[in-house]
């Protein structure tokens, strides 16, 4: 009653990181508010081999639903054990991934119990509420801190009443860490067909292809990346030069992405990646509130742009004030020079 449910995400019998950095930050919640961390998890063959990727982030009890037809994902077996296993247990609070799948299983889950769902959330909090239509005082409540209206403002949403309160949240956003408190670490294996109807499984997945990632955006410590005040393609090879000499990644506004000189995987902020790196170069980016979201918590931030007054010199160490035209070569040349 009144616990903390983490949803986890599996490909095959690998947990997905997102999952682990939601149940790193699931412990924090459940930690101040009291209550525990549990978490679900679903597929086929699972039992022995996803436990330990699992509880050593600080989760008091794990279900593991291990079941033929559980794996590779579909909709409606997922919803059967969410639903009811929430009817059972009511959480007050559920975290999953804004992947594929969260994106998927969080509105049927929210829709079936009538609870709130927020979408890519940026950060979740605890806090207090206080209803001036109602009169009513709460306490304890999540708070689901999202960018809104296009990322022009950040808006907080509370679910007083509803339960589970729901949030979805991008891979990355959050940072995982193991647990080095003490968790009770229990773990049991539910009878399937008490969750899931045999209609649940009508749908059949017949062939299934997963692509590999293309680069490692998200896992480099030094990311290059460009706005529109990069001006080209053509600028952007430059950007690639200069990340393949620090060994980076390169990575892209929404509006280079728009403008077709970067391509949408390599997208950071709001409606793309969130990384963290040591170093963030961001080159020609005005820093708009989505674009910030992504990036916001890298180590070192370097700001190369024309406009001193840029939004992202805020935040950024180190400013250089001059075009990507001007700045970047020179940044090639003098690391090329010093780095023999």
């Amino acid at each position: 009653m009144d616990n903390v449910f983490v949803y986890v995400e599996i490909e095959g019998t690998e947990v997905k990181e997102v999952s682990q950095e939601l149940l790193t930050k699931g412990r924090k919640l459940a930690n101040e508010l009291g209550v525990e961390l549990h978490a679900v998890v679903c597929g086929t063959g699972i039992k022995d081999k996803v436990e330990s990727q699992i509880l050593p982030y600080g989760v008091d009890k794990l279900f593991v639903f291990d079941g033929d037809g559980l794996f590779p994902y579909t909709s409606a077996p997922h919803t059967d054990i969410l639903v009811n296993l929430f009817k059972e247990e009511k959480p007050q609070i559920c975290l999953m991934g804004a992947t594929v799948i969260g994106r998927d299983l969080g509105p049927r889950v929210s829709s079936s119990l009538t609870s709130g769902l927020t979408a890519d959330c940026t950060q979740l909090e605890i806090g207090t509420y206080d209803d001036k239509k109602s009169g009513k005082h709460y306490d304890g409540l999540l708070y689901q801190i999202r960018p809104a209206f296009g990322g022009n403002i950040v808006a907080t949403i509370v679910n007083p009443d509803h339960r589970p309160q729901m949030a979805t949240v991008r891979s990355g956003v959050m940072q995982k860490a193991l647990y080095e408190g003490q968790a009770k670490g229990e773990v049991t294996y539910p009878d399937v067909t008490k969750y899931v109807s045999k209609e649940a499984f009508v749908v059949k997945v017949l062939d299934r292809h997963v692509e590999a990632a293309k680069h490692n955006l998200k896992g480099s410590p030094i990311v290059v990346a460009g706005g529109y005040g990069v001006g080209s393609k053509e600028g952007f090879d430059t950007l690639f030069k200069l990340a393949k000499e620090l060994h980076g990644e390169v990575g892209a506004s929404r509006a280079a992405v728009d403008a077709g000189w970067a391509d949408h995987d390599r997208q950071i902020g709001q409606t793309g990646v969130t990384v963290h790196p040591k170093v963030y170069i961001a080159c020609g980016i005005s820093g708009q509130i989505q674009h910030i979201a992504g990036m916001q918590d890298s180590g070192i931030i370097i700001s190369i742009n024309s406009d001193p007054d840029a939004p992202i010199n805020r935040i950024a160490d180190y400013v250089i004030t001059g075009t990507v035209e001007e700045v970047v070569p020179k940044l090639i040349k003098y690391y090329k020079q010093n780095s023999k």
